[in-house]
């Protein structure tokens, strides 16, 4: 299987380049400078100067972009669709780091986990802006796309338990309560669906086990 990682040198996008390596897939990292990867392959370019032709050839691209100043917030939704306009009409699949913000906390699907009280002030026009970039993409019926959130505290320096709990769109919680996971096993349940590829065109979630 042939992967593409875009934004490969991020935390996240990091860990999975690094867990689809120890699985021996073809990795290549997509990065706008050094390769600080695993990958022993990389492309060299911007995500909005990537083509359809850069892209033709791989199974599954993942999209690990991601920012958090408010002026390159709105990114999260023109990155997203720049991948989805030159992957349209092609079979190569697109799996997008996600965000927890838009998980849902009632069976009806009214009210997400960025609407609650404790949610964090500081963390909601992320949440807001990814939730935003989720709506735009279900709109999407010619790219091959699906969604994977983190639980609500995702940890980029937690263990890799090696174990997580695959949800759908509401908020999973473990059986001790927890809605958490590390990058770690993030990247476990990223590549698990890389490779079989059973959501197509849904949103999925992972907590830890």
């Amino acid at each position: 299987m042939k992967m593409a990682v875009v934004c490969a040198n991020g935390k996240a996008g990091k860990w999975i380049v690094k867990e689809a390596m120890a699985r021996g897939l073809d990795v290549t990292a997509v990065v706008r400078g050094e390769n600080r990867t695993e990958a022993k392959q990389a492309l060299v370019k911007d995500l909005y100067d990537l083509t359809a032709e850069d892209l033709k050839g791989f199974d599954v691209v993942v999209n690990a972009f991601g920012v958090w100043t408010p002026e390159t917030l709105p990114q999260h939704s023109t990155s997203l669709k720049h991948l989805c306009d030159i992957l349209s009409g092609t079979d190569v699949r697109l799996l997008v780091v996600g965000g927890a913000g838009s998980l849902y906390v009632n069976p009806e699907h009214t009210a997400q986990v960025m609407d609650g009280p404790d949610f964090p002030d500081v963390f909601k026009p992320l949440a807001s802006m990814q939730g935003a970039s989720l709506v735009e993409l279900r709109r999407r019926d010619d790219v091959k796309w699906t969604y994977l959130s983190p639980a609500a505290d995702f940890q980029a320096d937690g263990e890799r338990t090696g174990k997580y709990l695959l949800g759908g769109e509401e908020l999973t919680l473990n059986e001790r309560g927890e809605s958490v996971i590390s990058y770690a096993d993030y990247a476990i349940a990223m590549v698990d669906e890389a490779v079989s590829g059973n959501h197509i065109r849904q949103r999925i979630s992972a907590v830890r086990a």
